[in-house]
């Protein structure tokens, strides 16, 4: 089963009023398991960034200016959700983004049933708590340390793993952990020729002495 975990950054939060995306961030899971790839893209926003938002994620209009347009990484991003269920924290808002984004270039929309909203578990699971992200990381002792500002490739990492804690948990170790730090899928068993081990002597002669002992063994029919 192939799950995506999405995040996006935003010049705002209306879509409908002409706020645009900046950056889009996603982590590709299978069977629960993190695989490591992941797609990302900064966005030329096509207008200024207020200073509210720019105090949200820090990506500048300097920064931005030489970043490519939404319609020049669509595709890619299209092809990478594929249509595996995608998991968002406020679906709604990140949805709503995406959605305007494929609409001005004629794409069909992000339909909302492929939507996995961890606002609704961890409110269905923890009512009357906190369900922000930041919240949900200090409950499952995921590390923010260096979480100063927000980041779609970032949030989309510590959304996975709220996830999958949302979901129960993961008994730990069951994953293997490469040099870079992501959970590698375990390579399948290795299948060896069986190897033939011929009886000593005195094998042969024990084995014997042992069936003198015994009526009609099955090892000397012969049929």
């Amino acid at each position: 089963m192939r799950e995506v975990v999405l995040d996006t950054e935003t010049t705002g939060l209306d879509a409908a009023g002409g706020h645009r995306i900046v950056e889009v961030g996603c982590v590709e899971l299978l069977n629960h398991t993190p695989t490591g790839r992941t797609y990302q893209a900064y966005l030329n926003p096509q207008r200024p960034m207020p200073v509210e938002a720019f105090n949200v994620h820090g990506l500048s209009d300097a920064f931005l200016a030489d970043k490519p347009l939404f319609a020049d990484v669509a595709e890619a991003f299209q092809a990478f959700l594929g249509d595996s269920p995608l998991v968002i924290h406020n679906a709604s808002f990140d949805l709503g983004f995406i959605n305007a984004e494929f609409g001005r270039l004629g794409y069909s929309p992000v339909t909302t049933d492929r939507a996995i909203d961890t606002v609704r578990l961890a409110r269905k699971k923890f009512p009357g708590s906190p369900a922000n992200l930041d919240a949900l990381c200090r409950r499952f002792q995921v590390d923010i340390s260096d979480r100063s500002v927000h980041g779609a490739l970032k949030d989309a990492r510590l959304l996975s793993e709220v996830y999958l804690e949302l979901l129960g948990g993961r008994q730990p170790g069951l994953e293997l952990i490469s040099a870079t730090g992501q959970a590698a899928v375990a390579a399948p068993p290795r299948s060896h020729p069986p190897r033939l081990v011929n009886p000593t002597p005195e094998e042969e002669r024990a084995h014997s002495e042992f069936l003198d002992r015994l009526t009609d063994p099955v090892w000397r029919q012969t049929s």
